[in-house]
């Protein structure tokens, strides 16, 4: 809470309210997801347009942002995509690689714990754009790998020169 001299103290912005207000000071559009503490949004990257979901979490102090490949990964494909991912998470700092082995949903995650400090758009800025630039340098191989161009460990090679 912050306070002035002669007021009701004010309350500090929701965790929501901040992520809200760093898109806004980027002009990117989103959409506040109902029911839900989380902002949906789109972003197109060199290598591609994909959708981005943020979430945040009050009681944990948390905020978290998934990029999500535009395609599924096809069950006969899965596996070599699996491999893709893990070998592209050996070598990450800042977040990692998921892939739903039921239904092939690939996203990148990129996260934030903030319990006993204050969130603030410069901290938002951070995690979206490790998300959204890694995601994008990281599409071309997970795309070569599901559409049986490349093995995965020759994708990878392709991206991390």
């Amino acid at each position: 809470m912050l306070e002035s001299d002669d007021e009701e103290p004010i309350p500090a912005p929701t965790l929501l309210d901040t992520v809200a207000n760093f898109f806004d000071q980027e002009n990117w559009p989103y959409v506040r997801v109902p029911q839900e503490s989380a902002l949906t949004l789109a972003f197109k990257g060199e290598q591609g347009r994909w959708n981005c979901y943020a979430k945040t979490d009050e009681s944990q102090r948390q905020v978290i942002f998934y990029s999500f490949c535009p395609v599924q990964a096809s069950p006969e494909r899965r596996l070599g995509v699996a491999e893709f991912l893990t070998r592209a998470n050996y070598g990450l700092i800042i977040g990692n690689f998921e892939l739903d082995f039921g239904d092939g949903e690939i996203r990148y995650k990129t996260s934030l714990d903030v319990e006993g400090n204050r969130l603030t758009p410069a901290f938002v800025k951070q995690l979206v754009y490790a998300n959204v630039l890694t995601f994008d340098k990281y599409l071309p191989g997970i795309l070569a790998v599901m559409e049986g161009m490349n093995l995965p460990e020759d994708a990878i090679a392709a991206v991390e020169p």
